[in-house]
């Protein structure tokens, strides 16, 4: 066969260095290096700085952008997702982060992580104590960040802060109800309307 004599000759020539994939031209690139900048940086912005009603972008929504900034005449979705992947960028993506100030959040926290491992003051709880978690329902009213957004970067998705104000909104409180599971029952206490939802405890 015309192959293997060919790989037969380059072995008997050169031994096994000759095997090795030898360099190619390729297809030229259709995109200068100036194109994918820009296209870099317009992925790097939030839609809002642009004037286009998105949270974040998408490959569809980037060649759209592009194309209508006179950047490139025709871009597909996998180029550009393509010319991204060099630099890690996935503005589609996104994380979420959120600022701390509540200056009791540790012995918060160390409460909620007690209850998680099934541990009431240092005291684990018995088989028949179960854990009951209670969160305030959603209203409809819109919510104001506290932090803004930031932008996608290297190796970073967008971040999101999901600390939000109320904008006039009122947390319900709950009624006292008790709850009973395998004839152990667990009171759930009224908590206050500004407090943040925390497990409780059958012996709360």
């Amino acid at each position: 066969m015309d192959p293997v004599r060919t790989w037969r000759g380059r072995f008997a020539h050169g031994g096994l260095p000759a095997l090795s994939d030898r360099r190619r031209s390729g297809r030229p690139a259709r995109f200068t290096p100036v194109q994918v900048a820009e296209a870099t940086a317009l992925a790097c912005q939030l839609p809002a700085e642009t004037g286009v009603p998105l949270s974040r972008w998408s490959c569809q929504e980037l060649t759209a952008e592009l194309t209508a900034h006179g950047i490139t005449e025709t871009v597909s979705a996998s180029t550009v997702r393509r010319c991204l992947r060099e630099d890690a960028l996935k503005p589609w993506q996104y994380r979420s982060w959120i600022f701390i100030r509540d200056p009791d959040f540790p012995p918060k926290a160390q409460r909620v992580l007690d209850l998680y491992a099934r541990t009431f003051e240092g005291v684990p709880l018995c088989e028949d104590e179960y854990v009951i978690s209670s969160d305030e329902r959603t209203s409809v009213q819109a919510r104001c960040r506290c932090q803004p957004t930031l932008d996608p970067a290297r190796a970073r998705a967008m971040r999101v802060n999901q600390e939000y104000g109320r904008g006039g909104a009122l947390a319900p409180s709950w009624p006292h109800t008790t709850s009973t599971a395998r004839g152990s029952s667990a009171a759930v206490s009224r908590r206050p309307a500004s407090s943040p939802s925390w497990p409780w405890s059958p012996r709360s």
